[in-house]
Order: C-alpha cells, then structure tokens, then sequence
C-alpha cells in the first residue's frame, strides 16, 4: 500500500492543518465564540445563536469534537458543550509558533 499524503509531513503540520480545518467554516468559528463567551452551553442554545439546523450544528460540533477544541458532558437527555482548555492551549501553541516563524522586519 502506498503513503498518504499525510504521511509525508511532520505530526505538527498535520495537526496545525487539521485545526486550521475546523476554523475553516463560519458556522465552527460563531459555535466556537459563542462557547468560549459562555464556557458552556446547551446544544440547543447554539441552535438559536448560531441560526442553523439542529443536524447542521450536531454535524459541526462533531467535527470540533472530533480533533479535541471542545468536550461535552451527558446531562439528561442534552449535551453541554465548552471549550476543552488543554487542547485549546495546545493549538494556540501550534499557531504562534508558526506565526512567530517571521521575525518583525523581515520581508522578501
């Protein structure tokens, strides 16, 4: 069997990707303000900030589930969603040491 494509670049280029693919859609970047403005949220109220479908917002929050920005916990028959603090941190991280990459006066 061949190599992926993946397989070609280091674990931090994958993982930086795969969160720049979960802030590549408005509706994850309005879920993800909207969780870190409440630390928590019932999936039902993402329904009414954000103004879409109930599949559209479970579809989503899976994918932000998913590479681990947020976490969810079981409480009767609905979900609570917030930002997983640690993953979090970890992809700020990832993003300011690439940005940091370029030092200030450099140009081409």
């Amino acid at each position: 069997m061949g190599v992926t494509k993946t397989d070609l670049f280091s674990d931090t280029q994958n993982e930086i990707a795969l969160a720049a693919k979960a802030f590549s859609h408005p509706a994850r970047v309005a879920i993800i303000q909207c969780l870190l403005k409440a630390n928590a949220c019932i999936n039902g109220d993402l329904v009414q900030e954000v103004g879409l479908a109930q599949a559209t917002i479970s579809q989503h929050l899976r994918e932000l589930k998913d590479i681990g920005i947020i976490q969810g916990t079981i409480e009767g028959s609905r979900i609570n969603y917030c930002i997983n603090p640690e993953r979090w941190a970890e992809i700020k991280e990832q993003f300011n040491e690439l940005f940091d990459q370029l030092g200030m006066g450099k140009c081409c």
